[in-house]
């Protein structure tokens, strides 16, 4: 490896780190490892004494001593609801999908306005950090795609946003839902849609130089027409980005889908065109095997969100055929997805769970697995994020986004394999500092960027008006017939 040329003023040295679990291409973990920064940049990294004297006679700005720390790359959620966040424990636990969506989720969206989903990304983006993400994909958000970019800039962390959008809104209009959101979710079609998802990709796609891209993002499933979901990827593809929508999210969808159309979900999309490399497909619970293998053919990945599963009765278990994506070759990265669909938006807790879910469902040790599930949350999200070139690893050239656990805390008192430990003993309460782009955003007490007890302040009396407006109660239908 040649010398890096590190400039003094930007660049910082984190040596003597206990381990550096590098999820590169051979998943190297390094002892005393030592990791160079120039501003944004990974310049070296390796066993401490090879990165100094690589480093040689060179001025550093920051010098830091690691020991007692380990290093990770930063997680990425490729799927969440950041307009989502306000709802925390408002749902009750006994909603299948489609209930859960159409008299629950949409009704609370209808009452929430520009200034409390800009309170609701920063406070998503605060408990990301807080868990060690660094990179997330956004479904869309309710009001304007430009709120989200801002709002996620400002805090610091890399994500993708875009602009929820569907075309075909119910007969009837349920109770709960407000014109105004009815009038600004659903377009008259699927032609006018694309024209706002278009504009919302030009004016934000790059945004925080470069740390924020926006993606043309549609809802998915029955809400959005066939044509919408083919022409979202095509117009993704002719602007360079990705899309990305719900599918396949339970097998009650595909049942309906099957009663109306003959055909699966996934299977009608790809009879129609609509399957990509640049295509992230939420969920993908209910997949036939012929369908895994056109994802693997075409390349589209897959954003798995285990909390979801289990707490909306998914079935990922059941019938999810995720080991089989995976030997397929299908990229399958973790999500999140919202706090009331999972409870939390803690990925390392997506991590733990999905080393763990397939093995104990077919009775088979050596499914998935802890290195597995380390690079669904790591490198395997960035390949499905269109980013892997930038981020989701610990290489030289990438972006600074990183980790950092603090070993002396009791969830690793003693450990001898540090992934073992990662995976099976940690959680993020032994985060000490997580880093995107070279900045340090969470030092192991606060959110750096932003005042975090206002902001917590202001999002409980925000939520509680929302579920007061929203009309959120005991009456509320726990089943649904909409769209069958």
């Amino acid at each position: 490896m040649t010398r890096p040329d590190a400039a003094a003023g930007r660049s910082t040295l984190i040596e003597h780190l206990d381990f550096a679990m590098t999820v590169d291409a051979g998943d190297r973990v390094l002892h005393d490892a030592a990791l160079l920064l120039d501003g944004d940049r990974i310049v070296d990294i390796g066993p401490t004494e090879d990165v100094l004297a690589r480093l040689g006679d060179t001025a550093v700005g920051e010098r830091i001593d690691g020991r007692g720390r380990g290093v990770i790359p930063g997680l990425i959620d490729t799927h969440v609801h950041l307009s989502e966040t306000l709802s925390r424990a408002v749902f009750p636990d006994v909603l299948s999908t489609r209930a859960w969506v159409f008299h629950w989720a949409k009704p609370f969206y209808a009452h929430v306005d520009d200034q409390d989903e800009a309170v609701s990304v920063r406070l998503g983006a605060t408990e990301m950090l807080r868990s060690g993400t660094t990179c997330f994909l956004d479904m869309g958000a309710q009001n304007d795609a430009g709120l989200t970019a801002r709002a996620a800039g400002e805090i610091g962390i890399r994500g993708i946003v875009g602009r929820h959008a569907a075309d075909r809104k119910p007969e009837a209009i349920p109770p709960g839902w407000s014109q105004e959101m009815v009038d600004h979710h659903f377009f008259p079609d699927h032609k006018v849609a694309l024209e706002a998802l278009e504009d919302s990709v030009r004016q934000w796609n790059g945004h925080a130089g470069g740390r924020i891209r926006c993606w043309v993002n549609i809802e998915g499933k029955e809400p959005c027409s066939l044509e919408l979901h083919v022409g979202a990827r095509d117009l993704a593809e002719r602007l360079g980005v990705g899309t990305t929508y719900h599918i396949a999210s339970s097998i009650e969808e595909s049942r309906v889908s099957e009663k109306k159309y003959g055909r699966w979900p996934v299977t009608r999309v790809a009879e129609g065109g609509g399957l990509g490399s640049n295509l992230v497909l939420a969920h993908a619970v209910a997949l036939t095997d012929a369908e895994v293998a056109r994802l693997a053919e075409h390349g589209t990945s897959v954003a798995f969100c285990p909390s979801t599963s289990l707490k909306l009765a998914k079935g990922a278990t059941a019938i999810g055929k995720y080991p089989e994506m995976i030997e397929a070759g299908v990229s399958v990265g973790l999500g999140t997805d919202g706090v009331s669909a999972a409870g939390n938006l803690n990925l390392h807790r997506q991590v733990h769970l999905v080393a763990g879910l397939f093995k104990d469902a077919r009775l088979d040790p050596t499914l998935v697995g802890a290195r597995k599930a380390l690079r669904m949350a790591t490198i395997d999200g960035a390949e499905a994020l269109g980013w892997a070139d930038e981020i989701g690893s610990l290489e030289p050239g990438k972006q600074a986004d990183f980790v950092l656990f603090d070993l002396g805390h009791h969830e690793w008192t003693p450990y001898s394999d540090p992934l073992q430990a990662l995976v099976w003993s940690a959680s993020a309460a032994s985060i000490a500092e997580t880093w995107v782009a070279g900045r340090r955003l969470y030092d192991g007490a606060r959110v750096t960027t932003v005042d975090e007890p206002a902001l917590r302040a202001e999002a409980r009396e925000r939520a509680a008006s929302i579920v007061r407006k929203a009309g959120l109660n005991d009456d509320v239908p726990v089943t649904t017939t909409l769209y069958d």
